[in-house]
């Protein structure tokens, strides 16, 4: 059972659920150490004070928020528990929105709600299968006025950390400029993905190989074995030569890897001649003709 993050409350309209909040996602990544080179020795963390030029203890240490000309103003842990925030303890849910009408790039980490005792767990249910049904996700203000995201996952509700609009970057500074289309190698790169598409993320394909290669190197230098050998990278070409023929190629290779008969061979065919603008403009239109369309 993972330890509870706090305990509080989930209010919607005038029902109040009693809730303990736990984390949901396992850190499993490889964890390492500062060391001492020469002798492989542990390095501990000093705080050092710097008016009094002197190592403090970590009891000594508490907050504070500087100023542009460099003043300090400290705020202790009781002010930060005295904040007027009606939600320090709660969970206020405050509207429900499809769960396409969220960015992705707003989800934060996620948490499991957890009903507190039988009498709790009726709204409880009642929420989660009323989410569910009604195919929503609700938007809620949770500890020092942050911003969640509460969902059905199975049989629990799931709380995402939400960002507030303006802690996303702008992506207008990484938009590609605008080029000529070719609507048959879209069409293509629809085919790939139809062939890549899968059920569920489960499968070799979706194990941590990064974690699993530390282990072994660990693993080979605690018993004096040698180290693993890094393999040969795949090779691939040096330079897109014919888009379309490599998204086929694709194709028939996803298609082979998930079984599929009857695939068609692929042969690589010299590259087109990109079409000129006056060309592209004129043959558009063209019934039975190649369809172009501009994109940025």
């Amino acid at each position: 059972m993972p330890a509870s993050i706090f305990n509080g409350a989930d209010s919607f309209g005038l029902v109040s659920v009693p809730l303990t909040v736990l984390s949901a996602p396992e850190d499993h990544s490889v964890r390492f150490r500062r060391i001492h080179t020469a002798d492989n020795a542990l390095v501990r963390n000093r705080y050092w004070c710097q008016m009094e030029d002197r190592e403090v203890t970590f009891g000594e240490i508490g907050r504070g928020y500087e100023l542009p000309n460099g003043r300090v103003i400290p705020v202790t842990d009781e002010e930060l528990r005295a904040l007027p925030l009606p939600t320090e303890r709660a969970i206020e849910l405050i509207a429900f929105i499809p769960a396409s009408a969220v960015d992705p790039l707003r989800i934060g980490p996620g948490y499991y709600l957890q009903p507190q005792g039988a009498i709790a767990a009726k709204p409880y249910l009642v929420l989660r299968h009323a989410l569910e049904r009604a195919s929503r996700v609700a938007v809620a203000r949770y500890g020092r006025e942050r911003l969640g995201l509460l969902r059905a996952r199975g049989d629990v509700i799931a709380l995402h950390g939400l960002l507030w609009p303006d802690e996303t970057r702008d992506h207008a500074a990484v938009v590609p400029p605008p080029v000529q289309l070719d609507e048959d190698e879209v069409d293509e790169a629809v085919a790939l993905i139809e062939a890549m598409t899968r059920d569920d993320l489960t499968g070799p394909e979706f194990t941590d190989r990064s974690t699993e290669a530390l282990h072994t190197v660990i693993e080979a230098k605690q018993e004096d074995r040698q180290l693993p050998q890094v393999p040969e990278p795949t090779a691939r070409p040096g330079q897109l030569v014919d888009l379309m023929a490599a998204l086929q190629e694709s194709v028939g290779k996803a298609r082979a890897a998930r079984g599929e008969t009857g695939v068609p061979e692929v042969s690589a065919k010299p590259a087109k001649k990109a079409p000129s603008r006056r060309t592209s403009s004129r043959t558009a239109g063209r019934a039975g003709g190649r369809r172009g369309t501009s994109a940025r």
